[in-house]
């Protein structure tokens, strides 16, 4: 796994993939490398307007390549709109998806905002983070053929799940709502695969995180900036998705896995196999978070053979 980069991406042609929240930042590097490597990607986004501009440069950059041998027989973008804040959307999204797809990337989130809710009446961040892509696998899993790559974060460490996930009964603080649903990230990537391998399913699920990179979350917020950056400046958008990638193409990668950056506190660097909290490993809170899960979103799993 050592220094691997976007350059070691496998062949992707003929391939599909989804990436939620592709229109800026991670999810936008992860499609135009993709893109490139040859797969159809579906950027699944709430803007669709600014996917559309991101898709337009990502296809007009590959068309002016596609003689040469590596770009030849690229399959590009598709744009589709999905509001992972709102189930309506989410359901809409997965009932309008024709056939199966390879991989799905969970990407899209919010980061350290003021107190509000989802169209749905749940918290921000728990929400967005986590029930909406919650929703949004258990709609597809029966059509997921290789693996589910779920992004969450360093910060999961702070993070703590309560029965009142909607931070109903307690005092509000951003970044501890935040890093509850990053932790959340782990905990369903890592009982989505018990509850595939349980079902005889190849289908992998693995979790990713970035590290501490300079998208437009971070930039927005300098206290963040200001207490975790100590070792060093965010590396590019370039590097962050090195994880996402790695994790949704290397031959090689186990289901549970999760991939981080290899330098200093996995602030930065490049991918390798990164170990989360132990709390992000708790069995009896992962499947105590599924059910409570399944019950606000309404979305019950049927894991079947493919």
């Amino acid at each position: 796994m050592t220094r691997w980069t976007a350059a070691d991406i496998p062949d992707q042609r003929g391939r599909t993939v989804i990436v939620t929240g592709a229109n800026s930042g991670l999810g936008a590097e992860a499609t135009r490398v993709l893109a490139e490597a040859g797969a159809k990607v579906i950027m699944a986004c709430r803007n669709v307007d600014a996917a559309r501009a991101v898709a337009d440069a990502i296809d007009s950059a590959i068309a002016d390549t596609a003689g040469s041998a590596d770009t030849a027989g690229t399959a590009g973008t598709e744009v589709r709109q999905l509001d992972l804040a709102d189930l309506a959307s989410v359901r809409a999204f997965a009932e309008g998806l024709d056939g199966e797809v390879d991989v799905l990337i969970n990407n899209a989130g919010v980061m350290g905002m003021p107190k509000g809710t989802t169209a749905d009446g749940f918290e921000r961040h728990i929400g967005t983070n986590h029930l909406g892509p919650f929703a949004l696998t258990g709609l597809l899993i029966n059509r997921v053929r290789d693996r589910v790559v779920t992004v969450s974060s360093g910060l999961h460490r702070l993070g703590r799940i309560r029965d009142d996930l909607n931070w109903e009964r307690r005092r509000y603080q951003r970044w501890l709502a935040y890093a509850q649903s990053k932790l959340a990230n782990l905990l369903f990537a890592y009982e989505l695969q018990r509850r595939l391998s349980g079902a005889g399913r190849h289908t992998l699920s693995v979790a990713a995180h970035p590290g501490v990179a300079a998208t437009e979350g971070q930039r927005r917020d300098t206290s963040l900036q200001g207490k975790f950056l100590a070792g060093g400046p965010a590396q590019s958008p370039e590097m962050g998705a090195l994880s996402l990638l790695y994790a949704a193409t290397a031959p090689g990668v186990q289901g549970g896995a999760c991939i981080g950056p290899d330098g200093f506190l996995q602030r930065n660097g490049h991918p390798t196999l990164v170990r989360s909290s132990r709390t992000s490993r708790d069995t009896t809170l992962a499947a105590r978070l599924w059910e409570q899960s399944e019950q606000l979103t309404g979305i019950r799993y049927t894991v079947e053979p493919l």
